[in-house]
């Protein structure tokens, strides 16, 4: 059967331990799965050549700068995040500084790491709800995101999400800043 749109399933009553969630992922590993921190299973469908060669340039800019920072590790779309409240989140491109990638242990690192990104993106692809990637967005600030982009090019913007602030909409095309969080790095969005 193929997957078009996100299959969410209501766990509640389940509750997997982080553990069943990663035995899940590991034994389907064809699936692309993710769990919010309500307790729904989400099992996403791969992406299209488009969206993933959007997703691919994203996350080697980040890799790029990062080399020549050498400030922090760059995580891919297949890297599951343990969030606070128990969302296991995969972001489209993900980055964490340094200090606290080494705050984890080994075991830790090997697994789904229980720890929120300090920067994300998420690429909106034509089977994404723009609300569920909206939640998805909060969800991360909640466990400590610093620095968020919501990139949808079917609404032609992006969303900007940050610490304490209201969310930021900039038209595409432009030219994102990562300000403090990834410093000197910019993201220039050709209009889609």
């Amino acid at each position: 059967m193929m997957i078009t749109e996100p299959i969410i399933l209501n766990l509640k009553n389940l509750a997997l331990s982080d553990e069943q969630f990663y035995q899940l992922c590991q034994v389907n590993d064809q699936w692309r799965l993710e769990e919010t921190g309500q307790g729904e299973l989400i099992i996403m469908p791969p992406v299209g050549a488009i969206t993933g060669n959007r997703e691919s340039e994203f996350n080697a800019d980040v890799v790029i700068w990062n080399r020549q920072t050498k400030l922090g590790k760059v995580f891919s779309s297949s890297t599951v995040f343990i969030l606070p409240n128990g969302g296991k989140r995969s972001p489209d491109v993900a980055w964490m500084a340094n200090e606290r990638w080494d705050s984890l242990t080994l075991e830790e690192k090997e697994k789904f790491a229980p720890i929120c990104p300090d920067f994300v993106i998420e690429l909106r692809s034509i089977t994404d709800s723009l609300s569920q990637l909206q939640t998805k967005m909060q969800e991360y600030l909640r466990s400590g995101l610093k620095l968020g982009w919501l990139i949808d090019p079917q609404s032609q913007q992006v969303e900007i999400y940050r610490q304490n602030e209201p969310i930021e909409i900039v038209l595409l095309p432009t030219n994102l800043s990562g300000e403090d969080v990834l410093p000197g790095f910019d993201l220039e969005l050709a209009k889609f």
